[in-house]
């Protein structure tokens, strides 16, 4: 029963990310409105209108779920599920005309989360998973374009053969919550700044070891913690702790996880 209301509920996250990539895309690299919000951080009206639509979806298919949105904020549901969205992840991408962005959606059923998507419509890519079913990519390119294929974290077990990402190093290290960050990364086969929802894609697809952020909402963490889970990896905060919460986030290919955790601590 479950894994066919899992199920149902993928296939309703994917329609929606249908219309949000239609969306992005009719505005992308277009004039765009931006407004900055209390937290001066920015929206443009590609990200209300997508979030309103999926809202709208998500409402007419099931009235009684919650909704926690970063544009239109928490809707409290009757039952035990909520769905997590982000509609446009990487804005400061979307409004430079830069293609890594993509929107993110996410359903949570009784405190666990059981769905994940993640779609970059400039980028031809969508990642998703449910609990159970694996983690699967579908590409515009290659010989299985149009074809979802799945995915898994890498088998690399050492640091010094690692490529490990960062959304910035500058915004970890003056976090203070991994002291350790900077050995780390010198330590590292090789590390590259891949921020949003494209660093934990590249753990899921098994083309880098680790991505580490500092800063991130729930709505960024949620989507991605079940693709890189049901993908084989590991998706903490900065400390170990299994929570999309605490506004840090370590993804790892799982076999790294614990050390990565220790050496971040200092």
């Amino acid at each position: 029963m479950s894994e066919d209301r899992h199920e149902a509920w993928l296939t309703l996250a994917l329609a929606c990310c249908d219309v949000a990539d239609a969306l992005a895309l009719e505005h992308f690299r277009r004039d765009l409105v931006i407004q900055t919000k209390p937290d001066r951080t920015f929206v443009t009206q590609a990200d209300t209108a997508i979030e309103a639509a999926i809202r709208g979806r998500i409402g007419a298919a099931h009235p009684d779920h919650g909704l926690v949105g970063e544009e239109y904020g928490t809707e409290e549901g009757s039952g035990g599920v909520r769905w997590y969205i982000d509609p446009i992840d990487g804005t400061h991408n979307f409004m430079r005309g830069v293609p890594l962005f993509g929107t993110l959606l996410a359903v949570e059923e009784d405190g666990e989360l059981v769905v994940g998507v993640m779609s970059a419509p400039a980028l031809g890519e969508r990642w998703y998973a449910r609990r159970g079913g694996g983690s699967w990519a579908v590409g515009s390119i290659g010989p299985r374009a149009g074809q979802p294929r799945r995915i898994g974290v890498s088998g690399v077990s050492a640091v010094a053969d690692a490529q490990l990402l960062y959304a910035s190093p500058l915004e970890i290290e003056s976090s203070g919550e991994a002291p350790g960050f900077d050995a780390l990364i010198r330590s590292a086969w090789r590390d590259r700044g891949f921020g949003d929802f494209w660093g934990y894609a590249l753990v899921a697809e098994g083309a880098a070891e680790a991505m580490i952020e500092v800063g991130p909402n729930s709505w960024d963490l949620a989507a991605p913690s079940v693709v890189v889970e049901e993908a084989g990896g590991r998706m903490t905060d900065v400390h170990g702790l299994r929570t999309i919460h605490r506004g840090t986030a370590l993804a790892s290919n799982g076999i790294l996880h614990d050390e990565i955790v220790r050496r971040l601590a200092g």
